[in-house]
């Protein structure tokens, strides 16, 4: 019996409604260690370059890692992987809560799923054994009810599901995987994939835990973890979860305000974590301490997942969809140069009910507004909806509509790069790199941040390297855990020379070898982390027993990347497309620190040749050289080209 995973991947064809269980041998294991690098496996040797991303032919692959079940913090993650219908490009989730380690409990590393079901169904798991359901009754529910006609229907409150909503059903591109109502596997258009399968939901249940091959070293890491949480600083987020990001980005100038035209927002302090905190969420009496709604995920003592409840107003919102975390804040609030919290929460529940990613959506109705507000778009276009910039009622109900694929919400959810090239115009006021709206964090501000916007292989995204100012600022802090990785130069916030490139490149590794392992970015990382790298060694040797060192994570992650890579290059995506939106360029920031500034577009191609040199890629192309291949044991990848 392996430890820490099951050894088992099942393999689910919805065509022929064939079941099959696969068991890789541990050397499988330890090259992928689960996750991203696991999923990128399949889909380089099932999906034929060149499909459509919505068609029967795409392989959705959902897989947990080789720690996934073990009761520490920050473990409780699933990656969700197919070819993205928003960008076209590898597509790639993750997502944290119950479900994940449910799914290790139920005997199961990873599920493979391809074809396309001729009837709607949905996939039941337990102990082992699995099975497709007809799941016409969820057809057309929302998450919540069909999360609970499943439970009921299969007479156990206890079962984990992973699913996609009407959204999803539809095929809005960027469609997400919702499980518990409030975790998602956000980005790159999962959902839609799964909906284009006529697969409605993944339930799982088991009772088989993880077996650890050091159980008094496990232990350790738990008790060093609950010493170290008071005083680290992830701390906080026990009390705000990532709300409170939204002083701290408006303090500095990076607070994406009227669809990135500036980094300030006038109203920021009614969409503050604090104000969330003192005014939507759900609280309780405890005997004489209040408490206010958050939960967590399995075996987590961080609990940052904030909890809205609002029961009268404009916008009633269920706790049961959770609340808005900063990135939602952001995209809902000051892209929209909306303040209204009830409104952005309520945004919020309808993708969680719908089943939608946040950021693509909030982005997306931003850009609209700024078209709108030029004049380019007018009342009969948007079906008599004034998408001008701070209209809260607007935004709720263009959420709705783009969650129903309803009159110009039909348009919308094809996301603002796509719905730009249908209309014809816009596209100066675009966010997007390979397609995909950008996240709540300014390369403006943040450039090395920013250069991986442009190279990470599935757009761009904030949780795919450290943030710019760890260099320097945490250094002084966490200089052994950098050093570990390498990085003994720290260099300023505002930098962009060979050093910087290569701190963002070493924390993209280590980002990478995260979502391989499904650890939680929050918990486990380079930095200022709960959890240092040497101690993703010391878990990875507790849990599996393998000797690993720090060098064969790190090359986990950097493998990644570069499968990711080569699946790109095979749909003719390489250096071309790593871009960043014009819009940054050309257009300089309004007010606050960051007034005037802008990137240089030079600095920027000279940052992105050096970093191709430093990753052992083609600096024309973009793409992996064949020795880069070779050293990471990827040449296979290669021969379906």
């Amino acid at each position: 019996m392996p430890c820490g995973y099951n050894g088992k991947i099942l393999h689910v064809d919805l065509s022929s409604q064939k079941i099959e269980v696969e068991t890789p041998p541990e050397a499988f294991y330890r090259k992928y260690m689960g996750g991203s690098a696991l999923n990128l496996y399949y889909l380089l040797n099932e999906i034929p370059p060149g499909i459509d991303p919505l068609g029967p032919e795409n392989v959705l692959a959902l897989s947990v890692g080789v720690v996934t079940g073990a009761a520490i913090s920050g473990q409780s993650r699933l990656t969700a992987s197919a070819k993205s219908p928003l960008t076209g490009c590898i597509g790639d989730s993750q997502c944290g809560g119950f479900f994940p380690a449910e799914l290790k409990f139920a005997g199961f590393d990873a599920i493979i799923i391809t074809g396309r079901s001729p009837v709607p169904v949905y996939l039941w798991i337990r102990d082992g054994e699995a099975e497709l359901r007809d799941a016409s009754d969820l057809w057309g529910k929302s998450t919540g009810d069909a999360e609970e006609i499943i439970r009921e229907s299969l007479g156990d409150q206890k079962i984990k599901v992973l699913q996609i909503g009407p959204a999803g059903e539809k095929q809005v591109r960027f469609a997400a995987l919702i499980n518990n109502c409030n975790r998602a596997n956000g980005r790159t258009g999962m959902g839609a994939v799964m909906g284009s399968k006529n697969l409605r939901a993944v339930a799982v249940r088991g009772n088989t835990r993880p077996t650890l091959a050091d159980r008094e070293a496990f232990k350790e890491l738990v008790r060093w973890g609950a010493r170290a949480f008071p005083d680290s600083m992830i701390a906080s987020m026990g009390i705000y979860g990532t709300t409170g990001a939204v002083s701290g980005q408006q303090a500095v100038g990076g607070l994406p305000s009227y669809n990135f035209t500036k980094g300030v927002f006038e109203n920021y302090a009614k969409i503050d974590g604090m104000t969330a905190y003192d005014t939507i969420r759900r609280g309780w009496e405890e005997g004489k301490q209040r408490r206010y709604g958050r939960d967590t995920c399995f075996g987590c003592i961080v609990h940052c997942k904030p909890v809205v409840e609002i029961k009268s107003g404009p916008y009633p919102v269920d706790p049961k969809y959770g609340g808005p975390e900063y990135e939602t804040l952001a995209a809902f609030g000051s892209y929209c140069g909306i303040d209204d919290l009830p409104a952005i929460a309520k945004a919020n529940e309808l993708c969680n009910r719908y089943g939608m990613d946040t950021i693509t959506c909030g982005a997306t109705i931003a850009w609209a507004m700024e078209v709108f507000e030029a004049g380019a778009l007018g009342l009969d276009d948007t079906d008599g909806l004034k998408l001008n910039f701070g209209n809260a009622g607007a935004m709720v109900k263009m959420t709705e509509m783009i969650g129903k694929r309803e009159g110009f919400g039909n348009v919308l959810a094809e996301g603002s790069a796509r719905a730009s090239a249908y209309l014809g115009f816009g596209s100066e006021y675009l966010i997007t790199s390979k397609g995909q709206e950008a996240p709540a964090h300014m390369p403006q501000l943040k450039k090395s941040l920013g250069l991986i916007y442009a190279v990470n292989p599935f757009g761009a995204d904030h949780m795919s390297s450290e943030h710019d100012a760890a260099y320097e600022g945490a250094y002084k802090y966490y200089r052994k855990r950098l050093e570990l990785l390498g990085l003994k130069e720290p260099q300023p916030s505002q930098s962009l020379n060979r050093e910087k490139i290569r701190f963002a490149r070493k924390t993209q590794y280590m980002y990478s070898l995260a979502d391989s392992l499904n650890l939680c970015h929050f918990v486990w990382g380079a930095s200022w982390h709960l959890y240092g790298p040497e101690k993703i060694v010391e878990l990875v040797r507790a849990v599996t027993g393998w000797k690993v060192t720090i060098t064969e994570l790190m090359i986990v992650g950097e493998r990644r990347l570069n499968m990711m890579r080569v699946f790109n290059g095979r749909e003719g995506v390489g250096r071309k497309q790593d871009t960043l939106p014009e819009k940054f360029f050309t257009q300089a920031l309004k007010d606050g620190p960051t007034d005037g500034w802008k990137l240089d577009r030079a600095e920027y191609e000279t940052a992105k040749a050096e970093y191709y040199r430093q990753s052992g890629w083609n600096v024309t192309s973009g793409l992996p050289t064949p020795q880069t291949l070779d050293r990471l044991g990827l040449k296979w990848t290669t021969a379906n080209q």
